[in-house]
């Protein structure tokens, strides 16, 4: 019989390896098919399969994926059927299994998983910002760099030519006619393209985070140039927006001139008040509405956590989503139980770690996967 612990291990694992395939699957999903494989026999191979993909799996275009990667994963595990060697999937490029020629990309072998061999240094993506040297973190910096450029984006109004379109293009079905003495032999469609979507950044700066808010600074550097609709904002005691400041693209004049506009840098933390700034002054210029969220903190708020509550309530009413990026996530035994992260905690549509850059990665990985509003 299978240990719980063991299924737990490898649904989770197992979640790891579809986001990093693409599918956009949250601690949620990933509880609801926990629950669900609770519900099943385990030793029916069917039955997992079914209930892994009704929990994980919300797109159509993902199933392929999701079949190769469940393919792979429980092949080796226990009660899985084995396949014939015409009927196995071909793993995912980038990824090898043990004993076969060595390569790039990450192990699978039924029980553990070496992620993230995309990066030429495994070690620096998950050392600890804290624990970073200065060659380290000078290191570091170019793959914030390329981390940052991840963005969600939306659907906008405007329609561009596209084969597989639902759309019919009746100005080009009409121009492509008049070669076939009017006769639309040749149909054209279009379909609506995508846009960045609005970003907003709120760092907070206090003392419980200075071992990271440099490294963070520079995410919300980057993020600054990878296009418009990015808002930069900075938090300790009080809200200060950055967006002018990390406009300049030499990282070491912005974080310079980021250090010179916040006056209350390693100070305090007022989480509550600096999102009330937000909301009254912000907020009101439309600057949430349909824009994601990300706010950088411990949560550790050293005011009212009831305040955190009610300016999260507004933020999310109004944001498309809430991402919280906290270091201490990283942690095996966190939990969002400090008074100011408690009090957002049900407001949040996303927590993830940001202590290391392979955490930033999967930030990335969520806000590309956010298509719609409080996605769980």
């Amino acid at each position: 019989m299978t240990e719980p612990h063991a299924v737990v291990r490898h649904v989770v694992v197992f979640g790891r390896v579809l986001r990093e395939g693409g599918l956009e699957v949250g601690p949620r999903r990933v509880a609801d098919a926990l629950k669900g494989l609770d519900t099943v026999d385990l030793a029916r191979r069917d039955d997992v399969y079914w209930t892994l993909r009704q929990t994980l799996v919300s797109r159509r275009e993902d199933l392929e994926v999701f079949d190769t990667a469940f393919d792979a994963w429980f092949l080796r595990a226990p009660g899985a059927r084995p396949l014939a060697e015409a009927e196995r999937p071909r793993p995912p490029e980038g990824e090898r299994r043990k004993g076969a020629r060595p390569g790039p990309g990450p192990e699978v072998d039924g029980g553990e998983l070496e992620s993230g061999a995309w990066s030429p240094d495994e070690l620096l993506r998950t050392r600890d910002f804290a624990a970073m040297s200065s060659d380290e973190f000078a290191r570091a910096r170019a793959l914030i760099r390329k981390i940052a450029l991840a963005r969600p984006h939306r659907r906008t109004h405007r329609l561009r030519p596209d084969r597989r379109g639902s759309t019919l293009d009746v100005r080009g079905l009409v121009r492509a006619s008049l070669s076939t003495g009017g006769d639309p032999v040749v149909r054209a469609f279009r379909s609506r393209s995508a846009a960045p979507r609005k970003l907003v950044l709120l760092l907070d700066v206090s003392g419980s985070m200075e071992a990271y808010s440099r490294a963070l600074l520079l995410y919300l550097h980057a993020a600054r140039g990878s296009g418009r609709g990015v808002e930069t904002f900075a938090f300790g005691t009080r809200l200060t927006r950055l967006t002018a400041e990390l406009a300049t693209r030499d990282p070491d004049a912005a974080l310079a001139a980021a250090a010179d506009r916040v006056l209350d840098w390693s100070g305090g933390t007022r989480i509550g008040e600096s999102l009330k700034a937000y909301n009254d002054e912000w907020g009101r210029r439309a600057l949430t509405r349909g824009a994601v969220v990300v706010v950088l903190s411990d949560g550790l708020e050293r005011g009212d956590p009831q305040l955190v509550a009610t300016e999260m309530r507004r933020l999310a009413r109004q944001a498309f989503a809430v991402v919280w990026v906290n270091p201490l996530k990283a942690h095996p035994d966190y939990a969002p139980l400090a008074g100011g992260m408690a009090a957002a905690f049900p407001y949040v549509d996303r927590l993830v770690s940001g202590h290391d850059v392979a955490s930033l990665e999967a930030l990335g990985t969520v806000l590309r996967g956010i298509e719609r509003r409080h996605q769980a």
